[in-house]
């Protein structure tokens, strides 16, 4: 389940930033980069914020979320 919420969310940022690049502001686009920069960190460290917060407000699940995506 963890990993349900997980990519739902990240995959709603991503989306979402995409939209406030294409409408608002092309400085929007950072909000992407920063989003693949800690993805890609995660890869490596096995850390990962929104992990540690969504355990935290009780969304269980099977190992780690962001080093199995």
């Amino acid at each position: 389940m963890l990993q349900k919420y997980f990519r739902v969310i990240v995959g709603t940022m991503v989306l979402l930033s995409v939209v406030l690049t294409n409408y608002v502001s092309q400085y929007f686009i950072w909000f992407t980069v920063f989003i693949g920069v800690n993805l890609i960190q995660s890869a490596f460290t096995k850390w990962c914020l929104l992990e540690k917060i969504l355990i935290k407000l009780g969304v269980k699940g099977e190992g780690a979320s962001c080093s199995s995506c």
